[in-house]
């Protein structure tokens, strides 16, 4: 066993053996939440790390798209009550994200927020990331197992799945 006694033999040893010490830095970082008591972990955490790093932080949200018609799998309501339905949630998601910017801002932190109207919850996460060049997506799992996962699937496995970003996912 070697043991490096002085900064500057280990510095030497590192390049004589053609190592580098490498740190991991955000630049940019896109936090997915949907409101709930556990994606505020996830807004907490990339509040940290982007405090950490200096980055810049999305906040980001989607608003779930409801089927109008009978082939999309509509729930029998009138579109016109589905699109006030789409506007509240919107309204909602909007003072949400205001929330999460006041919290960053507070920190320091750069920030911007983006609601998204989509069917689509784990491909708009996704594509918001590469749209604003996120080196990390931060969110949540809600932790779903069994019949419920299956019927409901998971919006997380999918951002894992498709993301070219690494993804920080907290429970």
């Amino acid at each position: 066993m070697i043991q490096i006694k002085h900064a500057k033999t280990h510095e030497a040893t590192l390049k004589m053996l053609n190592l580098q010490r490498t740190t991991i830095m955000f630049k940019r970082i896109l936090v997915a939440t949907d409101g709930s008591e556990l994606a505020e972990k996830a807004v907490l955490k990339a509040i940290d790390l982007a405090t950490a790093h200096k980055a810049e932080l999305t906040a980001f949200t989607v608003v779930r798209r409801q089927p109008k018609s009978y082939m999309d799998g509509s729930s029998g309501f009138q579109a016109e009550e589905i699109d006030r339905v789409e506007c509240r949630r919107a309204e909602q998601a909007k003072t949400m994200l205001k929330a999460v910017e006041k919290r960053a801002e507070t920190c320091g932190v750069r920030v911007s927020s983006e609601t998204v109207k989509s069917s689509s919850v784990a491909e708009s996460i996704v594509a918001a990331a590469r749209q604003h060049g996120s080196d990390l997506i931060v969110m949540a799992s809600h932790g779903r197992t069994g019949l419920m996962q299956t019927l409901l699937g998971s919006e997380t496995a999918q951002v894992l799945a498709h993301s070219d970003v690494p993804v920080l996912v907290l429970r």
